[in-house]
């Protein structure tokens, strides 16, 4: 008698299943395949990473363990770690990558309405790198240092619900400011970057295409005053300058004024100093928007805690990108769900519960209904106190 869907299944009816299928016939991923078809490969992937496995032999063990519910998981046949190695190795790492963006399309939609906290009616992104170590024996392919591999994960993080909507995966050789020369710049959005990233040539190209940004200069900084506009130092803020860049190469990189503000962090008792072309904005909320860049640092900090991107079941270029693409598609699944079920908990809370339960077939809606975590009383006089 049916009696339900599979928490793994109805989480896996969030997918956009034909848009999915425009991706794999794009590349080709199906072509002269038997059995196990893309799409069983990536919801084999999407539980490795929901359930934490650690291996290929880890992920074929725990599936044989409940064979008779793999066709409502939507595998067909049988889950074996020879198909997952070949897998990994040979199907396109471009079919996920796009698969993510049709997600992120779909989570912008959703979160577009998320506010910041901020008195600002635009998008703001924020933009920076987390490597991932690798062993250079391992994976030859990612040289990073003499004897050290590496991979760099470029994000573009919209913080209207911390979606990731621009990734790079690079070598660990490739510094970050040369990320700038992929992105296509949002008019009027407010793009937040650390240090790593001032290149005034490709900050000007930044500023034509009519988006701000927001970032620190360094020590070695030279400029010019012009104008020094009124602050309330009462705010943090110490100075507020319109300025014009002094050294040769510079100028002639961006050769427009820019604004300068100097801010003093009574919370890390530090003194710091933005670079932004927004010349309306009030000083303080420029340094608000570069406090929300923590986002980022968070976000890498969470993916890599929670999702398995940090151990690899493969260890091609192709099966590391793949993964990646994979587990980001996995978080932004999550964030969906989270979102189109009203779901008042966070998103670690959510993935340990499915963690947990994805075998259950409990509706979603009831599984992480808040209510279900409190224990009801109990007026039982036999009942026996553990305390007394």
């Amino acid at each position: 008698m049916h009696t339900g869907q599979l928490v793994f299944s109805q989480l896996m009816d969030f997918l956009p299943w034909r848009r999915f299928d425009t991706c794999v016939q794009r590349y080709h991923g199906d072509r002269k395949i038997k059995s196990f078809p893309c799409s069983e490969h990536l919801r084999v992937m999407a539980f490795a990473q929901l359930t934490y496995r650690e291996s290929l032999r880890d992920v074929e063990t725990c599936l044989r363990a409940v064979k008779p519910k793999l066709y409502h998981m939507g595998l067909r046949g049988g889950v074996s770690r020879n198909n997952l190695a070949n897998a990994n190795q040979q199907r396109d790492w471009r079919i996920y990558a796009d698969f993510a963006q049709v997600l992120i399309a779909e989570a912008r939609t959703l979160y577009a309405e998320t506010d910041l906290g901020l008195d600002l009616d635009a998008t703001v992104y924020a933009l920076d790198a987390s490597t991932i170590d690798l062993c250079l024996a391992m994976f030859p392919w990612a040289k990073f240092r003499q004897a050290k591999g590496a991979v760099k994960m470029h994000t573009l993080l919209n913080l209207q619900g911390n979606i990731p909507e621009f990734i790079l995966i690079s070598d660990g050789k490739l510094h970050d400011v040369n990320v700038l020369d992929y992105l296509v710049p949002t008019p009027g959005a407010y793009y937040v970057m650390d240090r790593g990233y001032l290149d005034f040539a490709r900050l000007h190209q930044l500023h034509q295409a009519r988006a701000y940004f927001v970032t620190r200069a360094k020590k070695n900084f030279k400029f010019k005053r012009r104008y020094s506009h009124e602050v309330d130092k009462s705010t943090g803020v110490q100075c507020d300058q319109t300025i014009v860049l002094e050294t040769y190469y510079s100028l002639q990189g961006y050769p427009e004024p820019l604004r300068r503000i100097r801010y003093y962090d009574e919370s890390l008792d530090k003194r710091l100093v933005f670079l932004t072309n927004d010349f309306d904005l009030p000083a303080v909320t420029v340094a608000a928007l570069y406090k929300s860049r923590w986002q980022i640092e968070l976000f890498f900090k969470w993916i890599k805690q929670h999702l398995r991107i940090k151990a690899f079941y493969g260890t091609s270029q192709n099966a590391v990108k793949a993964q990646i693409w994979i587990a980001v598609s996995v978080y932004l699944l999550v964030a969906i769900v989270k979102k189109r079920l009203g779901i008042q908990l966070s998103l670690y809370t959510i993935l340990q519960i499915l963690s947990v339960s994805i075998f259950e077939k409990t509706p979603l809606v009831k599984l992480f209904s808040a209510a279900d975590y409190n224990n009801p009383p109990t007026d039982d006089p036999k009942q026996l106190l553990l305390f007394e």
